[in-house]
């Protein structure tokens, strides 16, 4: 399980930077020109992939108040995506060294002010990475209402095949 989950942090941060890669071939006009989605555009989807994976790695690393990056973030979108990438690049590393009987760990959660949850790790990850995969999907859909046409393959089988 270990193995498999560290290879999933590995594609989630492989896959974000070939996407920011080509969103950075934009024009700051069209990373913020609202599309429809489940975020209106480039620009907030990108900012809420940061706020999951924050999010997530406040909670795992069980911070008792957590903080969306959105809440306060006033940058622009390389500033964004240096952050998203570092927090891709926490998780790539923390899950490296994990040992198998920390993914099994259970931890406690505040999913709002009123609800607390528990989690065993490995479901967590799982969960983090499925929903990176989600939003770049939704990206690639908003990339190509823009016109880009030479989209990258970010499939996590694509990551298996350029990793021989």
């Amino acid at each position: 399980m270990k193995e498999l989950l560290h290879q999933y942090a590995s594609h989630n941060l492989w896959a974000n930077q070939l996407l920011l890669n080509v969103i950075n071939q934009l024009t700051p006009e069209q990373i913020q020109q609202p599309i429809a989605s489940s975020f209106p555009g480039i620009f907030k989807t990108v900012l809420h992939l940061l706020d999951a994976e924050s999010l997530w790695w406040q909670r795992l690393k069980l911070q008792e108040h957590t903080e969306r990056p959105s809440e306060t973030f006033s940058g622009d979108f390389n500033e964004l995506q240096q952050k998203l990438i570092q927090q891709s690049t926490l998780y790539e590393q923390w899950t490296g060294n994990l040992l198998d009987h920390q993914l099994l760990h259970v931890f406690a959660y505040q999913r709002s002010k009123t609800e607390q949850q528990k989690q065993p790790v490995y479901q967590t990850l799982l969960h983090i990475f499925n929903h990176g995969t989600y939003h770049r999907g939704q990206l690639v859909t908003m990339l190509r209402q823009l016109g880009v046409t030479n989209i990258p393959q970010t499939d996590y089988i694509a990551y298996l095949r350029q990793k021989k």
